[in-house]
């Protein structure tokens, strides 16, 4: 449509330099005015407008410049406002290169304030299918092309030639909404993708032979995402023969030291017999690809820090649709018992019509061309988002099996829980308590047993806070610190759990937060239920190179496990950290993770549970989001332990023990070693090897 406009609306409208960054501007306009902007697109854009903050209905017009010379001239408007009140008004439009202008008007006798917000990002053209690819140059300089995908453009290709063998390397970054990108041989194959979920950055990077490639962009689900796509490739020499390597890193905030952590582990295939390949991934989230050249290929995931922020431990099986594949979950038909070497475990099992098989572990979600299946469980708590603690060791995995069970009866000696008569926080579950009196004994403003607790035992499913690792078992919590009247003793305190799981005929996990207070008469208790009790022990936080008593009874039972700290992705002062790393404070100094003979394995510290603040007589609850030391580690291994002893009370505590040892994500020097134990606990890995255990396994 033409519309004529008052002369010279172009000498006095105000220009707007914009670009990929909104532009925000705030005015007035006046009685029966209107006001005027101008901006120049230099090539085709995807441009976008907001008019915001009306306390009355304005109109907004956006007019194209028909001969581009800003000439007084009949303009176009080429789109308009399609609200009658004061709601905000959007227009959202891909634009060729050309001169703009935006009116703003409103009725006579009327006036108003407003905000408008622009953007226009150029669109680089790529192509919507395979054989009109955009070609690209690689070399070892990144080089980044913008774009974006959507209904209206679902899929982008770029084509691009390796002339030697090299390490290609791609990026996805900068989305607003979901989208995915996969890299294809010369014939359109599907050699690897990075499939995250959400806005989490998505990264290639493999070796590949000198050839003909291709990229595909495309939109999620009818999603629509702007995108930066950066490519790079390095020549490198190759001295075998072996099939190209593959590896993906779909981290969203990777440093490149952790990118090389990843790339390493999960590139490189152990043979476990001349058919079968093993890849084992990391405490990232990773991407587990096709491998046509094996017969047999076993993909374990070993806990995923980035399930938070929408990354996933995902096997890619794109390249063929879900009606290709046999698939036996673990849960539906018992899986398959395979031994990668560190304790047979049941996998879940897909063949694909072509006859290969895949056994998988700790895999969150798995790809094929027709479907997405999720196969961890996400509870509704708002919170559980940012639960990186459980997400790293897997929880969200060995949910698909257990949430814990009442053969199990997990026993918490520590302070009183801030409760007061039926005062207690409203995210933790009743337990059983003795001598609750943390009113009288503690000095400080924080219940450390609140804390403890709502790692292992917080209300989930709930709509409210966080997560328990444990959602069923029984809790028993005795009060042992302050030496207050009534307060218990270790070895009080551990017979009255042993004499309650006896009782019910439970197995009994013991929460030991706590360093000192051991005696005689305490490791003889521990000596005596080796069978039916494990005690889990902080290791200590002086980082000194031996174990806190009573965790160095861990060298001593088969029943007492020494918990070490390791970090997630940052340290409490947000410097980033390599997930695992044991934590240790030099600059400051300010405390470590003790090392020793008899450290069993490592789990999560700072990180975010329930707490209880004394104010005088009365308490407030709410949330801590650095629960530090060792003794934030142990409850971890509690619920972790609790869980596998739920799929299998037939084992003895010493065999728990066993299990969550051989089943750790290997860290430090390989194989055992004092500074990192046996390695991160592994919840998934611990609970498939105890089901395997229960069906006769050895």
């Amino acid at each position: 449509m033409s519309t004529t406009f008052s002369e010279g609306f172009q000498e006095t409208a105000k220009n707007l330099n914009i670009g990929v960054n909104t532009q925000i501007s705030s005015d007035t306009l006046l009685r029966g005015h209107s006001n005027f902007y101008s901006f120049t697109l230099k090539g085709r854009s995807s441009f976008n407008l907001d008019l915001e903050d009306l306390s009355e209905n304005a109109h907004v017009d956006l007019i194209r410049d028909q001969n581009r010379n800003g000439v007084v001239d009949d303009g176009e408007v080429i789109n308009s406002s399609i609200f009658s009140n004061t709601n905000a008004e959007a227009i959202n439009q891909t634009l060729n290169a050309g001169l703009y202008y935006i009116q703003v008007s409103i009725d006579e006798g009327l006036e108003t304030d407003y905000k408008l917000a622009v953007s226009a990002t150029p669109i680089d053209y790529a192509g919507d299918f395979l054989q009109a690819a955009r070609y690209i140059s690689v070399h070892s300089k990144a080089k980044n092309y913008k774009d974006w995908v959507g209904i209206s453009d679902t899929h982008d290709y770029y084509k691009l030639k390796l002339k030697t063998t090299s390490d290609f390397k791609l990026g996805l970054s900068g989305l607003n909404d979901d989208a995915q990108v996969q890299l294809l041989d010369s014939n359109g194959n599907t050699l690897a993708s990075s499939l995250n979920v959400g806005i989490t950055n998505e990264s290639i990077n493999l070796t590949l032979n000198a050839g003909t490639y291709y990229v595909r962009v495309n939109s999620y689900e009818n999603s629509e995402s702007f995108y930066k796509l950066s490519v790079s490739a390095t020549s490198v020499s190759r001295n075998s023969s072996s099939p190209t390597s593959t590896s993906v890193d779909t981290s969203s905030t990777t440093s490149i030291s952790q990118q090389q952590t990843t790339t390493a582990s999960v590139s490189t295939p152990q043979p476990l017999d001349s058919s079968t390949y093993y890849f084992k991934g990391t405490l990232r989230s990773d991407t587990f690809t096709y491998q046509s050249a094996y017969n047999r290929t076993v993909y374990s995931g070993n806990g995923n820090v980035d399930y938070g922020s929408g990354g996933r431990d995902l096997l890619d099986l794109s390249a063929f649709s879900s009606t290709d594949a046999t698939i036996k979950l673990v849960e539906s038909t018992g899986g398959v018992m395979y031994n990668t070497g560190n304790g047979t475990r049941l996998f879940d099992d897909i063949v694909l019509s072509n006859g290969q098989e895949i056994l998988f572990e700790g895999i969150e979600a798995i790809k094929f061309a027709d479907t997405t299946i999720n196969l961890s469980v996400t509870p509704d708590d708002p919170l559980f988002g940012q639960q990186w603690n459980l997400h790293m060791m897997g929880v969200q995995s060995a949910w698909r099996f257990t949430k814990g069970s009442t053969n199990v009866l997990i026993g918490i000696e520590d302070t009183g829980l801030a409760a007061d008569g039926n005062n207690l926080h409203s995210d933790l579950r009743s337990p059983n308590t003795l001598n609750d009196n943390y009113l009288d004994e503690m000095t400080n403003s924080t219940a450390h047993g609140t804390s403890i607790e709502g790692v292992i035992a917080a209300t989930s499913n709930n709509g409210e806070g966080i997560s328990g690792i444990n959602w069923n078992s029984d809790v028993f919590h005795i009060d042992v610190m302050g030496d207050n009247a009534g307060d218990y003793n270790l070895v009080s305190a551990t017979q009255a759990l042993i004499n309650e799981a006896n009782s019910k005929g439970q197995r009994l996990v013991v929460n030991l937060s706590l360093t000192g207070g051991s005696s005689p008469e305490f490791e003889q208790l521990i000596a005596s239920n080796q069978n039916t009790a494990l005690f889990v022990v902080a290791a200590g936080n002086t980082d000194s190179n031996s174990l806190d008593s009573p965790a160095d009874l861990a060298n001593k039972y088969g029943n007492v496990i020494a918990v070490g700290a390791s970090w997630g992705l940052q340290d409490w002062y947000g410097n980033s950290t390599t997930p695992g790393t044991r934590i240790s404070y030099n600059n400051p100094k300010w405390w470590g993770s003790n090392q020793g003979d008899g450290l069993t394995v490592m789990a999560p510290s700072e990180y975010l549970t329930t707490n209880a603040t004394k104010s005088s007589s009365s308490f407030e609850f709410g949330y801590d989001e650095s629960f530090n030391g060792t003794s934030a580690a142990v409850p971890n291994v509690v619920g972790v332990a609790s869980l596998v002893w739920s799929v299998n009370s037939n084992l003895t505590a010493t065999q728990i023990k066993s299990i969550l040892s051989e089943t750790a994500y290997d860290l430090g020097t390989s194989g055992y070693d004092t500074e990192y134990g046996y390695g991160f606990i592994n919840a998934d890995a611990a609970v498939r090897r105890a089901m395997a255990l229960a069906q006769g396994a050895v």
